[in-house]
């Protein structure tokens, strides 16, 4: 069992930053591929970026590639989220999430992911 906290979420202007982050508990955080997912009310959960379990490999929505950053911190059990050139569009609540796997690489749909946090609000205003 793994056990997901993020935080990091807040009220931000449009063009701002914010940072999320995402401590995980419980199993060997370096053998989880992590991934970051939203959800805007009324629509799907949609996926954000992911990391591979040494942090080698990365991979980006197209609607964030070049705005945002994912990266991990296998020492502290820990992946982040940096998030620059904030649009509204970007307002959703962002889950964390790990995938189980022995193999490298990224994972990028949910059914691909074990574990869930409980999800940080961002909201972008214009």
């Amino acid at each position: 069992q793994v056990q997901l906290v993020e935080s990091g979420g807040g009220l931000v202007q449009a063009g701002g930053s914010l940072r999320l982050s995402c401590a995980a508990s419980g199993r060997t955080f370096s053998n989880y591929a992590m991934g970051w997912f939203r959800q805007a009310p009324g629509k799907e959960r949609e996926f954000v970026a992911a990391i591979s379990r040494s942090g080698g490999s990365t991979y980006y929505a197209d609607s964030v590639k070049g705005r945002f950053t994912i990266s991990r911190d296998n020492a502290k059990n820990t992946v982040f989220l940096q998030m620059n050139s904030l649009k509204p569009e970007d307002t959703a609540v962002y889950y964390c999430a790990a995938a189980r796997t022995v193999l490298g690489g990224v994972r990028s749909g949910t059914g691909e992911y074990d574990y869930w946090g409980q999800g940080t609000q961002v909201t972008v205003s214009s």
